[in-house]
């Protein structure tokens, strides 16, 4: 529940008791900053989470190439027997 008209100017109140006017501007922009950086950093796990699934995609591709099954299995010709 977001505080409005009376009780908004209550907590703005407290709010710069507690902290001061001179205050105030700092811990706004250190807010601001520490929003920023997480958004940034959820940014690049969701990135990261992507490229891993695709990289993971990829190597069960290629390991499903290298892995011989019974139709590919080696016939000895009368050379080598």
């Amino acid at each position: 529940m977001i505080p409005s008209g009376p009780e908004a100017f209550v907590v703005l109140a407290v709010i710069i008791l507690l902290f001061g006017a001179k205050k105030l501007p700092e811990l706004a922009g250190s807010v601001g900053k520490s929003i920023k950086e997480f958004r940034k950093a959820s940014k690049d796990a969701m990135d990261d989470d992507d490229a891993s699934t695709d990289d993971a995609a990829v190597a069960s591709t290629d390991d499903a190439a290298v892995v011989p099954t019974d139709d590919a299995a080696v016939v000895p010709t009368d050379d080598e027997a």
